[in-house]
């Protein structure tokens, strides 16, 4: 009995039609309102990339871990 393919893996950049759906009724439909959300949430996230960067040890940065050989 032959088995079925795998589904392909979908890409974390892949947005379906239901999730902009979503965005847009979280907003009352106001696309205006929809891409200010989109633009908050993306400003948030690239503000704690920036936070947790800085708070990383030079050691950690450069795979150099206290304590291994």
């Amino acid at each position: 009995m032959p088995s079925e393919p795998a589904p392909a893996e979908r890409s974390p950049f892949d947005v379906s039609e239901t999730e902009i759906d979503q965005a847009l009724a979280a907003c009352d439909g106001d696309s205006r309102e929809t891409i200010r959300a989109l633009l908050i949430g993306q400003a948030y996230l690239e503000h704690e990339m920036s936070r947790l960067k800085a708070d990383a040890s030079a050691g950690f940065r450069r795979s150099r871990h206290v304590g291994c050989s």
